[in-house]
């Protein structure tokens, strides 16, 4: 049967089709493999990267946050997470993006630096410092918008990979991650400091849009599945 691959010359606006290919060969794809098409897309020079482009969109859901006894632990991006700092964990947003964030209950708005990755919680789509949630009187979980005021130059095209599980001891993540690496063809694991937590990280897709079909794949197989930003050197 026909398949086939289309890239743009730009960065990061890489477009896959695939025609009559089973889910799980689509993303048989290792890290080398991305990296080769995004290198020949940058071959061209007629056009600028806009980072983060298809995230630029209000995002709307639930927010909550975070604060004893994840306060003074690292969070994802390496800082010190301050429960007293205008911070909030996003899944897949650049660390360092600034976000406002308006509730949909009061009208209440607050603006917040990316600098951890997050919530793990199905509806959920950022988890604020207390002192960002005591701003929009949040006590527990609020519907939010959320609308990007900047974000940071970035100095590679972005990539995603898709959350599959959390666990307290490495040894019961590795096997998940063998099982996902058989299956998926690239999986690896990453301890989250903040609550000493090893995940599984599947695949490596250029776009917010292919690793969301990923994570609706995996979401059967695996369970909840979270599309994140692949944050790795």
């Amino acid at each position: 049967m026909e398949r086939a691959i289309r890239f743009s010359s730009c960065p990061g606006h890489v477009t896959w089709l695939f025609s009559n290919l089973g889910a799980k060969k689509l993303f048989m794809l290792s890290r080398k493999l991305v990296w080769a098409l995004l290198a020949i897309s940058l071959v061209s020079t007629s056009c600028t990267r806009k980072a983060a482009e298809p995230q630029s969109a209000a995002q709307i859901g639930v927010a909550s946050w975070y604060g004893v006894p994840f306060d003074g632990r690292l969070t994802a991006s390496g800082e010190i997470y301050d429960m007293t700092k205008l911070t909030a964990a996003h899944r897949t947003f650049p660390f360092g993006t600034v976000l406002r964030v308006e509730s949909l209950v009061n009208g209440a708005k607050v603006e917040v630096r990316v600098n951890d990755r997050g919530p793990f919680v199905q509806g959920r789509i950022i988890d604020l410092s207390r002192v960002a949630a005591q701003a929009i009187s949040m006590t527990g979980t609020a519907s939010v918008r959320l609308e990007v005021v900047s974000i940071p130059p970035t100095r590679a095209a972005d990539l995603f990979a898709v959350q599959v599980g959390a666990f307290p001891q490495r040894q019961e993540a590795d096997r998940l991650r063998q099982q996902m690496e058989h299956e998926y063809g690239t999986a690896r694991l990453v301890f989250r400091e903040h609550d000493q937590t090893w995940r599984v990280l599947v695949g490596l897709q250029p776009s917010v849009e292919s690793a969301n079909v990923l994570a609706r794949q995996l979401d059967k197989e695996a369970g909840p599945a979270f599309v994140v930003a692949d944050d790795s050197e």
